[in-house]
């Protein structure tokens, strides 16, 4: 290692994975090899272009929440396809008794909003007055949010925000976990309200900003765009097709078993970041160590359908003037929200048509097996319609299904968390990255990545050697 470059594997060509290339691809030290079991980059990150219609089947847009997103972008010559959101995308819905409300996004609106009752916005005010959790308690998302501002709120804000992020359930989130911004504000600052003004300046000082400010951003051509660039760059170093069936020790480092085109075929690296999806982990790892599979099966992916749908603007009586609507489980519809995609972006659907990306399943809302796809396809663009106010048929409609999609930090994630870490700690040179970690968001998965490299340093920096397959006259 002291006369050659450090060579480094890199599973997965998600946004985590290329992101995390990126930077070791930067620092001369490091000769990385990234592996992708399909046959273009991207994970999650899907975008198609098809009857003049720009459809993403993943992520649909990203928060700039961190600088690294722009420098990534630049470094890899898409700085001038990187778009931001219209103006009115600000504007956001939540479905209450069957209506469209406004979401308020300040102390003015929140007065005057009829999303809310009297009662529930006089027991908002009181959240100043609330002390502060035991720290280590382990809380859920709704119950944290119930207890510092009140069940209304908890009931049509937070409840309909979950499903939207996580695809999840509330109830079921672990808030240090899945908000851990939320939760230190009432560590740190002993209340929300206070958390935000106080916690402003030190936001800034790391140069980050609030996913409340942050612009929302695309890119011309789709969110796959920004992998599909990365990798671009990286070039023969991504290698596509490849399966990689478990790692295991080598004399010196890790030896990454693969397979492409029926062809088994093995390499050694100093070290492996993987980031393949947690479900994968047990498998691939499993000769690490054997009790990854328990702390694996925790964490839980719920499958989730997503419907992109054009109806011709003429047919529809709701302005378009937002970013979309989500649903609170009150209300009982059998989708969680909808994302009004060509008023958000540009060049999503043709000038007298309007595109729709709509989100079925969860954690929350589960499928119901006596209906077929078509069935319950039919009912959801029923129950949109009525939302909407859309007269007639749908101009197109294409779906597609991630039957594990959005992992889940649930309650016990911080028990998780530390068995990751405990994990890395008795196999040096393996490091564990995604989406399972640092947060689920692109900006999240982006920032983690810089994370994953800095610590690739400490580890050389350290001296880090290899863990091998031989015993030394100690452990003898």
């Amino acid at each position: 290692m002291e006369n050659n470059k450090i060579k480094i594997a890199v599973l997965g060509a998600g946004i985590s994975g290329l992101a995390t290339a990126h930077w070791l691809n930067k620092d001369e030290r490091y000769d990385v090899t990234v592996f992708e079991k399909n046959d273009e980059p991207g994970g999650s990150m899907v975008t198609i272009n098809i009857n003049d219609y720009l459809i993403d089947f993943g992520p649909n847009s990203g928060l700039e929440t961190t600088p690294l997103i722009r420098e990534i972008a630049e470094d890899v010559g898409l700085g001038e396809e990187m778009i931001y959101a219209n103006d009115v995308a600000n504007k956001r819905y939540i479905l209450r008794d069957n209506k469209l409300q406004e979401l308020p996004t300040g102390p003015g609106a929140f007065l005057k909003s009829s999303l809310f009752s009297l009662k529930g916005k006089l027991r908002l005010m009181c959240e100043i007055f609330i002390p502060r959790s035991v720290e280590g308690v382990d809380e859920s998302v709704y119950d944290f949010v119930k207890r510092r501002l009140g069940e209304e709120f908890a009931d049509y804000a937070i409840d309909p925000f979950v499903s939207g992020v996580y695809a999840g359930n509330p109830h079921e989130l672990c808030v240090k976990s899945a908000f851990p911004k939320v939760y230190d504000l009432e560590q740190k600052y002993g209340g929300l309200i206070k958390g935000m003004f106080l916690g402003a300046k030190e936001r800034k000082q790391r140069k980050e900003k609030s996913k409340n400010y942050a612009k929302m951003f695309s890119f011309k051509n789709g969110m796959q765009s920004f992998p599909k660039a990365i990798a671009s760059q990286l070039g023969d170093r991504v290698k596509y097709g490849y399966t990689i069936d478990k790692i295991s020790l080598a004399d010196s480092g890790y030896r990454v078993h693969h397979m492409k085109n029926r062809e088994i075929g093995q390499d050694t690296f100093d070290l492996v970041v993987s980031t393949i999806p947690g479900y994968d982990i047990p498998e691939v790892m499993g000769d690490l160590d054997e009790n990854l599979n328990d702390n694996f099966q925790k964490l839980p992916y719920p499958k989730v359908k997503v419907l992109f749908v054009v109806f011709r603007k003429d047919q529809i009586k709701q302005p378009l003037d937002g970013f979309g609507f989500l649903i609170p489980s009150k209300e009982k519809k059998r989708f969680l929200g909808a994302i009004w995609t060509s008023t958000i972006f540009t060049n999503r659907a043709p000038e007298d048509y309007a595109s729709f990306t709509l989100f079925t399943g969860g954690s929350r809302n589960t499928f119901d097996e006596k209906f077929t796809d078509e069935e319950r396809q039919r009912l959801v663009l029923a129950e949109f319609k009525e939302v909407m106010g859309i007269e007639g048929p749908f101009v197109y409609l294409k779906e597609k299904t991630w039957d594990k999609a959005i992992p889940q930090y649930i309650l016990g994630y911080p028990e998780q968390e530390s068995s990751f870490k405990y994990f890395e700690e008795m196999n040096k040179g393996v490091l564990l990255s995604g989406n399972y970690r640092g947060g689920i968001s692109v900006g999240d998965c982006v920032k983690y990545s810089k994370t994953v490299k800095e610590r690739v340093d400490r580890l050389i920096e350290d001296k880090y050697i290899p863990r091998t397959n031989k015993l030394s006259e100690s452990e003898i």
